[in-house]
């Protein structure tokens, strides 16, 4: 369906928001700015910016809540003969040889990381997230393979998709604070993404397989 006039102005309005704040972010910190000072330079109130977001870390990882469902839409997603593993790791993969901002490898990401790194509140954040995005993997892997509530395994294999994922995200995370080009720190995680599928067992490769035919 198309995007009304109004629907289209409200997410250009949230747009210009949240970078904005973003901008002043990276400028001054994320403790030294004021909700009151990013209404102020977006031309808006401050009840327009609550009401868009309703806490002040939304401004600044507005892009990254919309990350909760990328390991569990993967896992659906996946190929028949594919397990749940393979799909991430597949996917991770594509995204790493692209050099693709959805996994960090962008032009001034590190200065985006350094306000993250300086602001508890934001770790904080990221941290829920993170539990929020192996929450929705666990939910997808028992109803993908019919397992029961008390069954362990959807857990246990959450746990290990999650934790592939975190490795690749933490080690663009430290090449980037380190001023890396993106490019050549593609090249050095898709070797990464060989070692960690080398660390993982079959049980773990081959849950959850999709059927075939």
């Amino acid at each position: 369906m198309a995007e009304g006039l109004r629907e289209r102005k409200k997410r250009q309005t949230r747009q210009y928001i949240s970078d904005v704040a973003t901008g002043l972010f990276i400028e001054r910190g994320f403790e030294a700015v004021t909700v009151a000072e990013i209404a102020e330079a977006a031309n808006v109130s401050v009840n327009t910016v609550y009401n868009y977001f309703p806490a002040k870390e939304d401004l600044f990882l507005d892009r990254s809540a919309g990350m909760v469902d990328r390991l569990a839409r993967w896992v659906r997603g996946r190929d028949a003969g594919e397990s749940a593993a393979r799909a991430v790791l597949r996917e991770l993969r594509g995204e790493v040889e692209a050099v693709s901002p959805r996994v960090g490898l962008t032009e001034g990401m590190g200065r985006f990381l350094r306000v993250v790194h300086e602001a508890p509140a934001l770790r904080s954040r990221l941290w829920s997230l993170q539990q929020e995005m192996q929450d929705a993997l666990v939910a997808a892997l028992r109803e993908e393979t019919g397992a029961a509530d008390d069954d362990p395994l959807p857990h246990l294999i959450a746990g290990q998709i999650c934790w592939l994922h975190q490795a690749v995200s933490a080690a663009v995370e430290r090449a980037m604070l380190a001023g890396r080009e993106p490019a050549e720190v593609s090249r050095e995680v898709l070797v990464l993404l060989d070692d960690i599928e080398d660390l993982l067992s079959e049980k773990v490769l081959d849950y959850a397989v999709r059927a075939t035919g």
